[in-house]
C-alpha cells in the first residue's frame, strides 16, 4: 500500500468518523430516554436547543422555540395516552409565543401528571412552557426568565414606557406603532400566563406571578433561580433526577476548535491521605 492509498484511507476514515459517533451518540441517547421511561412510566419528550455553527463558513446559529419545534412536541403529546404522565426537559432560550403557547397550552390540557425538568436553562417562550406543568423541577444552579415580549430588540414595555413618558409630538410614527403593539403583546402574554397559571395557583396569585413576569418588572436576561421561583410562587422543587442530568450530556454542543471549559470527566472526592508507617 502506497503513500496516496494510506492518504485516501485516512481521508475516508475522517470523513465517516463523525457521521459513526453522531449515531453512537443518537443511540446513546434513545437507550437512556427509554430506561428513564421505564423508571418512571412515563412519556419523556426533550426540547434542546443548542448554538449551531453553519458548516462552510462557521458562523454560530442560535436555535430557538419555532413552529417545527411545537409541531414535533404536540405529535408527541397526542401519541400518549391522556393518563400517562410526561416528562418534558427544557433547555433553551426560548423562541416565537405563538410555538411556546401551543406546547403550553397542550400540557396543560394532558390529564396525566405533567413535569418539567430543568437543567440549565428555560428562559422566555421555555419558562412560559414551564408555567403549564403541575410541576417544575430544576437542577440547584438553573435558572428560568420573564415572558415578557420583545419587539424587534426592543422590550415591548419599555416603548410602551417611552410613549407614556414623552410627549406625542416628540415620538415618530414608528415608535408610536410599536408601542400600540407592544401593549398589545403585553396585555396578551400577561392573559396567556394567567391561563396557565390558574391550574395550579390561586386566582389572585395567578393573577400578580403573570404580571410579574409578562410586564418588565426585570430586563429579559434576568435569571430566576429555584429560590426566586419559589419566592413568587411558582411550584418548583430541586430534587432533579441524576438520569436528567446524565441525559443532557448526551446532547453536546457542536466541537469547536478550542473547548472554553476542560476538566476531567469524572466524579472527584476528597482524598483520604495515606498512613505511613514510620
Amino acid at each position: 500500500m502506497g503513500v496516496l492509498d494510506l492518504f485516501w484511507l485516512f481521508f475516508m476514515i475522517s470523513a465517516v468518523q463523525p457521521i459513526i459517533h453522531q449515531r453512537l451518540i443518537e443511540a446513546a441517547r434513545q437507550r437512556k430516554i427509554s430506561a428513564i421511561e421505564e423508571k418512571r412510566q412515563s412519556r419523556v419528550i426533550l426540547l434542546v436547543h443548542r448554538q449551531e455553527t453553519m458548516r462552510l463558513l462557521g458562523f454560530p446559529v442560535m436555535r430557538y422555540i419555532d413552529i417545527q419545534d411545537s409541531e414535533a412536541v404536540l405529535r408527541a403529546i397526542h401519541l400518549t395516552d391522556p393518563e400517562v404522565p410526561i416528562d418534558l426537559v427544557l433547555h433553551t432560550p426560548g423562541g416565537l409565543v405563538l410555538a411556546s403557547l401551543q406546547i403550553a397550552r397542550a400540557i396543560k390540557q394532558h390529564k396525566g401528571k405533567v413535569t418539567v425538568f430543568v437543567p440549565h436553562y428555560a428562559m422566555s417562550g421555555g419558562t412560559l412552557i414551564a408555567l403549564a406543568a403541575d410541576e417544575i423541577v430544576m437542577s440547584p444552579h438553573a435558572v428560568l426568565g420573564p415572558i415578557d415580549p420583545q419587539l424587534g430588540e426592543f422590550p415591548a414595555a419599555s416603548l410602551v414606557k417611552v410613549v407614556e413618558q414623552k410627549p406625542l409630538a416628540e415620538v415618530d410614527d414608528r415608535t408610536l406603532v410599536l408601542a400600540d403593539i407592544g401593549k398589545k403583546a403585553l396585555q396578551q402574554v400577561q392573559d396567556a400566563a394567567m391561563e396557565l397559571l390558574r391550574h395550579t395557583l390561586p386566582e389572585d396569585k395567578a393573577a400578580h406571578l403573570a404580571a410579574l413576569l409578562a410586564t418588565g418588572t426585570w430586563t429579559h436576561d434576568f435569571p430566576i433561580t429555584a429560590d426566586t421561583a419559589r419566592a413568587i410562587g411558582l411550584p418548583v422543587s430541586t430534587t432533579i433526577p441524576q438520569d436528567v442530568l446524565e441525559l443532557m450530556t448526551l446532547y453536546p454542543q457542536p466541537v469547536r476548535s478550542q473547548p472554553g471549559v476542560e476538566y476531567l470527566p469524572v466524579p472527584k472526592g476528597r482524598s483520604t491521605p495515606s498512613s505511613r508507617s514510620s
